[in-house]
């Protein structure tokens, strides 16, 4: 007799797995910090986010993926901050579980360059990003980059 699975850990292991790493991007400008979000078609706001290739690491993962989608390529990526999210989604009539784990990472690029995944970019103040996020998982994500960066002053 086969046991029932009892936690939703046990059920996602048994999905289609996809792990993803991305980057909370921000730059500082007068004064202040200024983060970046990309509008993907699907019509959601979040961040740069992508596909863990082959032999590839989180990091070296997140910095391609922003430079595929943003075009930044200086990005200094912050020691000791790493957030890890997951979800299930639909792909084709399967439900995937997928992980993403996102760095953090200053860039001193002002200028945008869009892939054709995205329809939009903004720079905007921590306050300002909170309220445009869609999801919940990337507002936490993003306050916990931004009590990061005000405790490492």
């Amino acid at each position: 007799m086969s046991h029932p699975l009892k936690t939703s850990q046990e059920k996602a292991l048994l999905m289609p797995q996809e792990k993803s790493s991305g980057a909370v991007v921000f730059r500082k400008e007068g004064g202040g910090r200024l983060y970046l979000l990309l509008h993907y078609e699907a019509k959601h706001w979040d961040f740069s986010k992508g596909h863990i290739e082959k032999n590839e690491t989180e990091e070296q993962a997140a910095r391609r993926e922003c430079e595929e989608e943003t075009g930044i390529k200086d990005m200094a990526i912050m020691s000791g901050f790493q957030e890890r999210i997951e979800y299930f989604y639909k792909h084709e009539g399967k439900t995937m579980h997928k992980e993403v784990v996102f760095l953090l990472a200053e860039t001193k690029t002002k200028n945008v360059t869009l892939s054709f995944e995205h329809i939009g970019s903004e720079w905007l103040p921590y306050e300002k990003a909170l309220g445009r996020l869609t999801f919940d998982n990337a507002k936490l994500v993003l306050k916990k980059a931004e009590s990061f960066l005000v405790k490492s002053r």
